[in-house]
């Protein structure tokens, strides 16, 4: 994987994060919004309009560019869920070791309880440094195209990056 490969879905995904939080706010949480960062851009699923999206995603690239690098975490992010369940297999591997294992069960759901805790700061650290990239000064929206109706809509948010950014 080259590096721009990796730079371009981290900077789409912090952009993704960044417009889900915004639409929430200006449609309200009774619709439910999934995003998915590409290396060209970004999917939201849901049932908002258009216009919804095109002036989220643009104040959302507005105010991360604007140093706003907050914008680009989410606490509904797949990375979260997955450091969860990677740290909670850990702890359970760890906790049931040995030959005693249905004595060590009980220590085996303390494990995985604690390792559920620390997760999340884990997950947001992993969004922060790993799946996501708040640098997006030279990033801008090409277009934003729209596929399907009510609960099957879907939205492609494509973006371009600049030269020398």
């Amino acid at each position: 994987m080259s590096i721009d490969f990796l730079t371009a879905l981290r900077q789409n995904h912090a952009l993704e994060h960044a417009t889900i939080a915004i639409l929430t706010r200006n449609v309200g949480f009774n619709v439910r919004l999934v995003g998915q960062a590409t290396t060209t851009g970004f999917y939201i699923y849901g049932d908002v309009p258009t216009d919804a999206i095109q002036e989220a995603a643009g104040e959302g690239l507005a105010r991360l560019k604007q140093g706003e690098r907050e914008l680009a975490l989410s606490p509904l992010c797949g990375t979260n869920i997955s450091v969860a369940g990677v740290m909670a297999g850990i702890a359970c591997f760890l906790a049931l070791g040995g030959k005693s294992r249905g004595r060590r069960l009980p220590l085996a759901i303390l494990a995985a309880t604690w390792a559920m805790l620390a997760a999340q700061p884990v997950g947001r650290l992993a969004q922060k440094h790993l799946t996501t990239s708040s640098e997006l000064s030279n990033v801008s929206i090409k277009r934003i195209t729209r596929r399907g109706t009510g609960t099957k809509m879907l939205h492609k948010v494509e973006t371009i990056r600049e030269p020398g950014g």
